[in-house]
């Protein structure tokens, strides 16, 4: 029996006004090719690079955030390959002495992270290859884990944790979409009897989270098979195919050696717990996604499902604390599962069906508060509860305002309901008659009907109690 062995290696750029060692803007949503460079980044002769503190400090940050030792020194190296897209011919990266050692996610050992310049962008246009600069020296964090990970499901749960934290912490927007995240994924196979780790394989070209799932598998099964034919697996770097679903073979795997690392002779090296306090950055650090997993639960007692989807945006979870606390103040009790329902399933899917972003929403936390407390107090039911809602997603109106325009309130007149039960009960003489032989479902469709004549505005539960009544 095989038995994989799984490391990842990380890459995420650093939100900074500037990039790592230039003032140009770091902007990744500049559409204008080549604007944000200049000589610095663009690695013109007997130029000088200078250290964006505020990208070394969101590393000091991250590292404090993932449990791990920030190093009192730190130096950055030259690593030297020939891409066109590195316009230096070398990266300013971290070899030796990394910012950050031996944290910790999920239980994975995080061996490093250090911090680095990202490469520019190729664009292949039919017969030719043009390059972007715009990206080329944006700060870049990059994460190695120890190879504790065993299934495609540990990577893909260490990785998205990973990127709930950056965006917490505001040190990444982490869109794997943009290429903001990047993973590398490390596979070995080896006997369950062996003492040592298989052939490592490294693959690239992962661009989304059902990719590091898709090509772990599809790698694991690739190297059982070279193994049960008696062959080799090749230490080699391999490219993940999206379309085919493949790993495809890149080039042989560099050594650290290749990369013929040293000392970056223009920077000076860094005496970080001099150059920063930690004690301070670490009351920077917000409540990070875990703990707030177990403060729901504890405080607002909600469903695991509905705390994933609050807890995946940190400014969903702060709408819905925010939502809560407007009720708590209206009723005792509260009902945060309803409210949560309304936010996860109804809000969300009109945002969806717009195809707007969270941030684009305009009903207020004090007005879903206000909605869901018409409801509790059967002042409005589901139905005019939901039509409500469209009417506030569309306007940013409070639903008192919209109730008393339309004369939507709900309909709890007894009286007034009874004259139209005893209605509905003369023209439906075989449900009547179903409901009183045993099948209980009919007065369902009672129900159903005198709904449909108050055009939803009866109260569903007085409804059923009237029925009840007058069909004993």
């Amino acid at each position: 029996m095989y038995l994989p062995t799984i490391g990842l290696e990380i890459h995420a750029e650093l939100k900074t006004k500037t990039k790592m060692f230039c003032g140009c803007k770091n902007d990744p949503d500049e559409n204008i090719p080549n604007t944000n460079v200049c000589p610095i980044c663009l690695g013109h002769p007997g130029v000088l690079p200078t250290i964006n503190q505020e990208a070394l400090k969101l590393m000091v940050k991250i590292g404090l955030a993932l449990q791990g030792k920030i190093a009192n020194y730190s130096q950055f190296d030259r690593k030297s390959y020939f891409y066109p897209d590195l316009p230096k011919g070398y990266q300013i990266s971290q070899y030796d002495y990394p910012i950050v050692e031996n944290a910790i996610l999920n239980n994975i050992r995080i061996k490093r992270i250090h911090l680095e310049e990202d490469a520019g962008k190729l664009i292949h246009e039919a017969n030719q290859s043009l390059v972007d600069f715009n990206r080329a020296g944006v700060p870049l964090m990059e994460l190695v884990t120890f190879p504790d990970i065993k299934t495609a499901e540990e990577a893909v749960a260490f990785a998205k944790n990973l990127q709930q934290i950056l965006r917490y912490l505001n040190a990444s927007d982490a869109d794997m979409e943009k290429g903001q995240m990047r993973i590398e994924v490390n596979i070995s196979l080896a006997k369950d009897t062996d003492k040592e780790l298989g052939t490592k394989v490294e693959v690239k070209n992962i661009n989304s989270f059902k990719a590091v799932y898709d090509a772990i598998q599809y790698e694991i099964e690739r190297q059982t098979k070279v193994l049960k034919e008696g062959k080799k697996v090749i230490q080699e770097t391999r490219g993940w195919d999206d379309i085919k679903a493949i790993t495809v073979s890149q080039r042989k795997k560099e050594e650290a050696n290749d990369y013929r690392y040293f000392p970056e002779p223009d920077l000076p090296p860094l005496q970080i717990h001099q150059i920063f306090n930690l004690e301070e950055i670490k009351k920077e650090i917000p409540e990070l996604p875990e703990e707030k997993r177990k403060r729901f639960k504890n405080e607002y007692q909600i469903s695991n499902e509905t705390i994933e989807i609050l807890v995946q945006d940190k400014s969903l979870a702060e709408y819905f604390e925010n939502a809560v606390s407007e009720l708590y103040a209206k009723i005792k009790n509260a009902n945060p599962q309803l409210l949560a329902n309304y936010l996860t399933s109804d809000i969300l899917g009109l945002l969806k069906s717009q195809n707007q972003k969270f941030q684009d929403l305009k009903i207020k936390p004090e007005h879903l508060a206000h909605l869901i407390f018409l409801l509790q107090e059967q002042k409005l039911n589901s139905r005019l509860a939901k039509d409500i809602l469209i009417q506030i997603f569309e306007t940013g109106e409070d639903p008192e305002n919209i109730i008393n325009k339309n004369n939507l309130e709900i309909l709890s007149d007894e009286k007034a309901l009874e004259e139209i039960a005893n209605e509905i009960i003369k023209t439906n003489p075989k449900s009547v008659s179903d409901y009183k032989n045993g099948k209980q479902n009919a007065i369902q469709f009672l129900v159903g009907q005198i709904m449909a004549k108050t055009k939803g505005k009866a109260n569903p539960n007085v409804v059923r109690t009237i029925l009840e009544k007058k069909l004993k």
